[in-house]
């Protein structure tokens, strides 16, 4: 077996590691064998296990299901669904420098959830015009492409650039007009992206969604290879481009937009774990997006529990993200154009 093809096993051995681990660490210390307890007790009955007061039940239940475990899912799936629409929107513009943001996605996704947030105190609201308005500017940049005659992967860059355009000013306008006393900080704080506010009920609505669109990208690596090699010489080769690239734009918007549903507006992942992943184990998309779903979730994780413990404060994780972000690429940039 070619050492690539251990890539994916390994990181998802280390992520299943890395996940457990994650359930231990926080400012209230959960030791393993209250972790038993606590498992025996929720399996078997409050009195299985002897090593756990029966007060310190509700107290862990808290601990564990309701704070810790949909933080560390939400870390996967966020981290998985943007590092694999960085991957395929990469392979599909034949671009390195693409990231899951580039058809205004993440723009208009941040303009729904600050309207739904000036709109009403509703989450449900909130939830759902973030993830419209994120659809919203993808068919706009669609649009443009339909409506302009021309290379159609640079118009629909182009189309994407303007409706990111659009949507940040609308933005702006929104944060303008908030109550600077309690939606302005809320919506700011929103944009800086933190897994804070997360909840399981959330996690179990949108967590299929967003697998089901990470698995149907992956499934597409072969058809991806083909795109990467050109638009005509890929219809040579029989592929309908058309309806390829919808697809694919139309799963990996729907998996960003929902990272932004679930955590706000985390940056720079879906721009240098698939760099990462091509000087692991190459440009082979069937390989590759896989390999970066799950590097993704495994720093995804890491990077929101460095957040929530180096300090006695909460760092919003999309700084941390940035701050990562920005020189580890400066660093990946020389090595890029091999593994591309």
């Amino acid at each position: 077996m070619s050492m690539k093809r251990l890539v994916p096993p390994a990181l998802a051995l280390l992520l299943a590691v890395t996940a457990l681990a994650s359930l231990f660490l926080g400012q209230y210390q959960v030791t393993p064998g209250q972790m038993l307890a606590f498992i025996g007790g929720k399996l078997f009955g409050a009195g299985w296990g002897g090593g756990l007061d029966a007060t310190l039940l509700p107290l862990i239940d808290n601990v564990l299901i309701d704070i810790r475990l949909p933080r560390i899912l939400a870390a996967c799936l966020i981290g998985a669904s943007l590092a694999v629409s960085g991957t395929s929107f990469q392979a599909l513009f034949i671009n390195p420098l693409v990231s899951p943001g580039l058809l205004g996605v993440l723009a208009g996704a941040s303009f729904g959830a600050a309207l739904g947030m000036i709109l009403s105190d509703s989450w449900l609201v909130v939830q759902c015009s973030t993830l419209f308005f994120g659809g919203a500017a993808v068919m706009a940049a669609v649009l443009i492409t339909r409506i302009f005659v021309g290379n159609s992967a640079i118009m629909l860059v182009l189309g994407g650039i303007i409706s990111g355009a659009f949507f940040t000013a609308a933005l702006s306008i929104i944060k303008y007009t908030a109550d600077p006393s309690n939606q302005l900080p809320a919506i700011t704080y929103w944009l800086m992206g933190s897994l804070s506010a997360v909840n399981l009920q959330t996690i179990l609505i949108l967590a299929p969604i967003m697998l089901a669109a990470i698995f149907f990208l992956t499934i597409h690596g072969g058809r991806l290879n083909v795109l990467s090699m050109g638009e005509e010489e890929a219809a040579a080769l029989g592929l309908n481009v058309a309806r390829t690239r919808l697809i694919i734009i139309f799963l990996a918007t729907m998996a960003s937009a929902m990272t932004v549903v679930i955590g706000g507006v985390i940056g720079w992942v879906g721009l240098i774990i698939p760099h990462i992943c091509r000087m692991l184990i190459g440009p082979d998309n069937r390989l590759l997006l896989p390999t970066s779903a799950l590097l993704g979730a495994l720093y995804l994780l890491v990077v929101d529990d460095i957040c929530r413990l180096v300090f006695t404060f909460e760092i919003p994780l999309g700084i941390v993200t940035s701050l990562i972000g920005i020189p580890f690429f400066l660093l990946v940039l020389k090595n890029a154009k091999r593994g591309w």
